[in-house]
C-alpha cells in the first residue's frame, strides 16, 4: 500500500513538472517570437544630423565635450535709479536722508562663441540695460565685453571680448532638424557653469508671442523638452554631432523655472542676424510685403478649398515686393526658395534669412495651379537698398566720453556718459548743454559711449534722455529719431 502511494505521488509530480515545463517554454518561446518580430519590423531611420555610435545607441558624451568650451557665462550689472523708486514713494520728502542713490542689480545668462576672435551671440534680453557685461569662459578666464549690436525683433545680441583663438561651435542647418531628433541644451542655469541637459525636438516654427512690442518680430522657435532654466538664455542647443541647432531663449512655465518645454531660435536665422550685426551694426531684414494667415479648417471651408497646406495671402502692401512681382490677394504661398511653408512663422523665418535686394522664388497655388514668382525683397522703408547704420555721434551732434570715476562719485551715480563737445544735432535742438552726463535712455541705464550707439542704432520715434549736470541738477530731455 505504501509503494502505491509513493508511485502515485511520483506520477503526480511528473505531471505537474510537465505542465510547468510547457508553461515556461511557451512563455519564453512567445517572448522570443515577439522580440524577433519587433526586430524584423523596426525601420532603419537616420534623422538629419544624427550620428549613431557603433553600438547603435545615442552617445551624448562627444557632443557635450565638444561644445561646453564654446558656451560662456554672461554676467550683467544694471543700475536701478533711486529716483524711480522715490517717485513711487509718497513719503520720499520725509526720508531724503536715507536716499543712497542708484542701486546695482546683477543677472546672468549664457552665450555662444561664434567667431574665434571674440564675437559671442546671446539673447537681447540678457544684456538689455546692462552697464557692465562680464564673460567667463569654461576654463574660468574672465573678460569685460562690449555690445556690438542688438536685434530686438529676434531677441538676439552680439557682444565681443578681446581675445583670439577661442573655441567655436560649428553650425548645423536648422531647416533639416526634425521632430523627435535628440538635442542637448548647454548653458549656465542658476549660475551653475557648463551644464548639459538632453531632450528631443518636440515641434518647430512655434510662435509663443514673447516679443509682442516688436513691430517686425520673428518668432519661429524650435521647441524642445531639454531642461532649460533661468541662466540658460543665450546658450546653445546642439545636435548629437555637436553642431549648433539654435540659441535657447525661453521656457513655457508659470513658475519661471523649467516645466516641460523650452524654445530656441533656429541657427539659420541666428547666423543671418549676427552676420548683419557684425558687418552693418544692425540687421538687414528683407520684406515680402504681404499680410498672411495660416491655413486652417475654417479658412479652407470659407474659401471652399481642400488644400490645407501653405499660407494664405490676406492682403498686399501697395507697391510692395509681392505686389510688384504679380502675387495677388487670395494666393496660397506654399514654398519659399523651395522650402515648404505651412504656417505664418515658417514663412517669416524663411524670408527673414534674406536681405533687401535679394531675389527669392515664391511658389504658390492660384486657381488650383502651382505658379512660381521671382520676388525682389525690400527693406522696411520700401526700397531695395541696405539700411546703413546711423552715425549716432553725427545725428546727436555730440562727442561722447565715459564719465570719470570722480564725476560719478561727485554726483552719487554709478554710470554715465558725458557730452564732451556739442555741435548741431538732436541734443542741441532738445536744449541739452555741453557737460551733461547721460545716465539713462528710455529708462535703460547706459554705462559707456558704445552703449549709447547700440541703444540708438535701430531706434525710431521718441527718445527720452535723463542725466545730470556737473552742479548736480537733474535733466530730462526728449526728441525724435
Amino acid at each position: 500500500m505504501k509503494s502505491i502511494k509513493i508511485l502515485s505521488l511520483a506520477f503526480l509530480i511528473a505531471i505537474i513538472g510537465g505542465i510547468t515545463g510547457v508553461i515556461v517554454t511557451h512563455t519564453l518561446t512567445s517572448e522570443k517570437q515577439v522580440a524577433e518580430q519587433q526586430e524584423t519590423i523596426t525601420p532603419s531611420i537616420n534623422f538629419a544630423n544624427y550620428a549613431p555610435t557603433p553600438s547603435g545607441s545615442i552617445d551624448f558624451i562627444e557632443a557635450a565635450n565638444s561644445t561646453v568650451n564654446g558656451v560662456v557665462h554672461v554676467k550683467v550689472v544694471s543700475v536701478s535709479s533711486s529716483d524711480n523708486m522715490r517717485s513711487m514713494d509718497p513719503f520720499r520728502d520725509f526720508f531724503r536722508y536715507y536716499d543712497r542713490g542708484p542701486r546695482k542689480s546683477q543677472s546672468s545668462g549664457s552665450g555662444v562663441i561664434i567667431k574665434e576672435d571674440g564675437y559671442i551671440v546671446t539673447n537681447n534680453h540678457v544684456i538689455k540695460g546692462a552697464t557692465e557685461i562680464e564673460v567667463t569662459l569654461n576654463d574660468n578666464r574672465t573678460y569685460s565685453a562690449e555690445v556690438v549690436g542688438t536685434d530686438p525683433s529676434t531677441d538676439l545680441a552680439v557682444i565681443k571680448i578681446d581675445e583670439k583663438k577661442l573655441p567655436t561651435i560649428p553650425y548645423a542647418n536648422s531647416d533639416e532638424v526634425v521632430v523627435g531628433q535628440w538635442v542637448l541644451a548647454v548653458g549656465n542655469p542658476f549660475n551653475l557653469t557648463s551644464t548639459v541637459t538632453a531632450g528631443i525636438i518636440s515641434a518647430k516654427a512655434r510662435n509663443i508671442n514673447i516679443l509682442p512690442n516688436q513691430q517686425y518680430a520673428i518668432e519661429s522657435f524650435i521647441q524642445t523638452d531639454a531642461a532649460v532654466n533661468p541662466g540658460n538664455s543665450g546658450g546653445a542647443l546642439v545636435n548629437t554631432r555637436g553642431e549648433l541647432v539654435g540659441i535657447n531663449t525661453a521656457i513655457a512655465s508659470s513658475t519661471g523655472s523649467y516645466a516641460g518645454y523650452s524654445f530656441a531660435i533656429p541657427v539659420n536665422l541666428v547666423n543671418k542676424s549676427v552676420e548683419d550685426l557684425i558687418e552693418y551694426g544692425q540687421v538687414q531684414r528683407g520684406f515680402i510685403g504681404v499680410n498672411i494667415r495660416t491655413m486652417d479648417a475654417n479658412l479652407a471651408e470659407e474659401l471652399d478649398i481642400k488644400n490645407m497646406q501653405g499660407v494664405y495671402v490676406a492682403g498686399l502692401s501697395e507697391g510692395g515686393a509681392a505686389a510688384d512681382a504679380g502675387i495677388k490677394e487670395g494666393d496660397i504661398i506654399t514654398k519659399i526658395e523651395g522650402k515648404q511653408v505651412n504656417t505664418a512663422p515658417e514663412l517669416q523665418e524663411q524670408v527673414g534669412n534674406f536681405r533687401p535686394g535679394n531675389k527669392i522664388t515664391v511658389s504658390l497655388l492660384r486657381d488650383n495651379r502651382v505658379r512660381n514668382f521671382e520676388v525682389k525683397l525690400r527693406n522696411k522703408n520700401g526700397n531695395l537698398s541696405l539700411i546703413k547704420a546711423k552715425d549716432i555721434s553725427t545725428v546727436l551732434g555730440a562727442h561722447l566720453e565715459d564719465a570719470s570715476r570722480e564725476e560719478k562719485e561727485r554726483l552719487g551715480i554709478n554710470n554715465g556718459v558725458k557730452i564732451e563737445e556739442l555741435t548741431s544735432g538732436k541734443l542741441k535742438e532738445a536744449g541739452i548743454k555741453q557737460g551733461f552726463i547721460i545716465t539713462s535712455i528710455d529708462k535703460q541705464k547706459v554705462g559707456n559711449a558704445n552703449e549709447v550707439q547700440a541703444m540708438l542704432q535701430n531706434k525710431e520715434g521718441g527718445v527720452l534722455i535723463e542725466g545730470y549736470y556737473p552742479n548736480g541738477m537733474k535733466g530730462y530731455y526728449g526728441f525724435g529719431l
